[in-house]
């Protein structure tokens, strides 16, 4: 007590700068390095997480591997939501990559539990000179992450340096004591994380008082337990305003981690003495200094051992989780409202352009499909509908017309992102088939509806001949539109050539049609001429719409050929 006493009061302003400085180096380095690495590996994430999922062991494996790369299980969650969306995965097998995400989120702890710090500057300098010399975008990227890694260990050995002083100071070490309380460590490690909106942040802070000597192993499990409970406040966030799909996917990473915490709280203490068994130990050192030598390392194994163990309990239980989720978050009765929203278009994969393209791709589809419905009934309610058939295809176009404006806006947010040669590339061909889409639906809406009007207005007839011939036309063409949106959503080289190869077949329905009307030009029939020039329209803008099919399909086929991607079912 008497050295407690003699110590000087700690000087507040500086171990404040250093530990709220050193903070936001380390979540700046967090950031810096997670975006390098989504635009280095963000095709490879993408690919993995789609194939991995045959069962929910290698589900788990893939939301591991892929929350380890991109740090963050809040966005490892959005992306497992867009392929539930797409069909691609269902609900259960989301489960097991969700709960895979929480070994992956480790990681952190484990590299910055390695005593590394010395090199931080290094890295930095390092990182530094990669991104300002080297003009390969590859390089760069790698150099950023290593700038970022840099930063994250800079931040900790300034929180480190920040928070020496406090080593002497009596009321802080008796604070400190009190964290030996499981429940006061879990909620303040739970507030923090909520506050700083980082679970590895709230580690990296505990590994720092562990290495100073302040805290003991029990508390710092405590505090990481928190952590995985504060952590489930950043995805609720996340939720917010989006699908259902979402709110379920968040729901089972609140469930996971809150039951985790629960069935371990009252045994931390046997927790801590199984990990200090099985962790390295400073045999030439003691008190204080043993303290603060092993337990951080420690406590990333807790860590590690504590998310581990909780993946292989409640992996076997997926199916009922994933019956409580949807009991607790059922559908809700889809509404007119709903077809003007976006489905895939979540701005928190704008980090990841690869993941954001994915997403682009899929909303393309769902406009595709509409595009389609729309081309199908088209013909027949121009040509034989009422006044009431045709405003509601007038009307249909402005469902087409809010997803093309959404898809513009995205690509417009993502193109201000640091893209890669081969994404802006891809960006632009989607934004060339978004546009070649909204001018078939426009070409309906304008010119089909126009010409529908004035034939009731007119009470102009068209012959069944031809009808029958136009429908034939119609026919083709609508074929040639699903097929090109089916080419564009797939990648498949060989439905984007059927596309284009029926170029000879349009043209000789073309040429038909105009010399059916030519034969039909003197028929002794009510306001012959201006029937035929309707005629004479119907069959410019299917060959039109056949035109703008054509070059969906040739961006198709200009795109490297790969393994045909599977496309979302979708209404």
């Amino acid at each position: 007590m008497a050295v407690f006493a003699s110590a000087p009061e700690p000087q507040w302003g500086t171990i404040i700068m250093g530990l709220l400085g050193g903070l936001a180096l380390f979540l700046l380095g967090m950031d810096m390095m997670a975006d390098a690495l989504k635009l280095i590996a963000g095709d490879g994430l993408r690919t993995l997480l789609a194939r991995l999922t045959t069962n929910r062991f290698t589900g788990a494996a893939a939301g591991a591997v892929v929350t380890s790369i991109i740090q963050s299980s809040s966005v490892t969650t959005v992306l497992v939501v867009g392929f539930i969306s797409a069909g691609l995965m269902n609900f259960s097998q989301s489960i097991g990559i969700i709960m895979g995400a929480n070994i992956g989120t480790t990681m952190t702890a484990q590299i910055i539990a390695f005593k590394v710090t010395k090199y931080a500057l290094a890295l930095i300098a390092g990182g530094f000179s990669m991104t300002f010399i080297f003009k390969n975008e590859r390089v760069r990227h790698y150099g950023k992450a290593f700038l970022g890694l840099g930063l994250v260990f800079f931040g900790m050995q300034m929180m480190s340096d920040g928070t020496g002083p406090l080593r002497s100071y009596e009321p802080f070490i008796e604070f400190m004591k009190g964290m030996d309380s499981p429940l006061l460590g879990i909620a303040f490690g739970a507030l923090f994380t909520a506050i700083v909106q980082s679970s590895s942040a709230t580690t990296g802070i505990v590994i720092v008082l562990a290495s100073q000597g302040f805290l003991p192993l029990p508390a710092g499990i405590a505090l990481i337990f928190g952590a995985n409970i504060g952590t489930c406040f950043t995805a609720w966030l996340a939720s917010l305003g989006k699908s259902c799909e979402a709110k379920r996917a968040v729901a089972v990473h609140v469930l996971f981690n809150i039951a985790g915490v629960a069935v371990w709280f009252f045994f931390i203490p046997w927790l801590a003495d199984i990990i200090t068994s099985i962790s390295p130990e400073s045999s030439n050192l003691s008190g204080n200094e043993k303290l603060a030598a092993d337990t951080p390392r420690q406590i990333a194994n807790a860590h590690t051992v504590f998310n581990i163990t909780n993946t292989l309990l409640f992996i076997g239980f997926t199916v009922p989780f994933a019956r409580l989720v949807t009991r607790l978050i059922p559908d809700k009765p889809s509404t007119a409202r709903e077809a003007y929203r976006t489905k895939y278009l979540d701005t928190s994969l704008l980090a990841t352009p690869a993941m954001a393209l994915d997403a682009t791709r899929m909303e393309l589809s769902r406009m595709g499909n509409k595009v389609t419905q729309i081309t199908k009934d088209a013909l027949s309610t121009v040509v034989r509908g009422d006044e009431l058939s045709i405003k509601k295809l007038h009307h249909q176009d402005n469902q087409v017309d809010a997803v093309h404006s959404a898809i513009l806006d995205y690509l417009s947010q993502l193109s201000r992102t640091n893209l890669g040669t081969d994404h802006a590339e891809l960006l632009n061909q989607y934004l060339a088939a978004a546009n070649y889409l909204e001018n078939i639906a426009d070409m309906v809406e304008t010119n089909l509806v126009e010409t529908g009007k004035h034939r009731l207005h007119q009470h102009l007839t068209i012959s069944r001949e031809t009808q029958a011939m136009l429908e034939n036309f119609h026919r083709t063409v609508e074929q040639q539109v699903e097929l090109a949106v089916k080419a564009l959503v797939t990648n498949d080289h060989a439905l984007a050539a059927e596309v284009v190869q029926a170029k000879p077949e349009i043209t000789k329905l073309s040429t038909d049609a105009d010399a059916h009307l030519s034969r039909r030009l003197g028929a002794d029939e009510p306001n012959r001429m201006m029937t035929f020039h309707l005629e004479s329209e119907l069959i410019e803008y299917l060959k039109r719409m056949y035109y703008f099919a054509k070059r969906i399909a040739k961006i198709v086929e200009s795109n490297p050929s790969n393994k045909t991607r599977r496309a979302p079912e979708d209404s």
